[in-house]
């Protein structure tokens, strides 16, 4: 979990997700595309590890999409690999917060996919910029 520690270093959050046949192309090798569900699962669970329920935000007409994504694939996934996805929030303003993510392999650390992602709050009947909510805005004062 991206917390600070005792002695004021930040912790990543990593997610473990195991690869399955279903992620996978004929060869094995996890179709580019499965990445951006792995770093949305691990955003999504950085969220919840701090409190925070989505469902909540629904009700509240506050919705969070990606804006802006760079991604970089150095080295390809396999089936049955153990992964660990992170999340690390490293900007944020009013209406958005930037995060870099990683997915490392588990067995030896390597990095597979690497992305800075942009995410906006947005209010769910318009689609227009809407600000964070107050305690997502405190999260993230504590955690960049």
């Amino acid at each position: 979990m991206t917390s600070l520690t005792e002695n004021g270093t930040k912790e990543r959050f990593e997610l473990p997700i195991r690869v399955y046949i279903e992620d996978t192309d004929a060869g094995g090798i996890v179709f580019h595309a499965k990445y951006l569900h792995y770093m949305e699962r691990a955003r999504t669970e950085w969220v919840r590890s701090h409190g925070v329920g989505l469902r909540a935000g629904l009700e509240d007409n506050i919705s969070y999409v990606v804006q802006r994504m760079n991604l970089h694939y150095k080295v390809p996934a396999k089936l049955d690999d153990q992964l660990l996805v992170t999340a690390e929030p490293t900007a944020s303003s009013r209406v958005w917060m930037n995060f870099r993510q990683q997915v490392l392999r588990a067995a030896d650390q390597q990095l597979l996919c690497e992305a800075d992602v942009r995410v906006a709050c947005i209010a769910l009947d318009t689609g227009k910029p809407k600000r964070l909510p107050e305690n997502m805005q405190e999260i993230l004062k504590k955690s960049i």
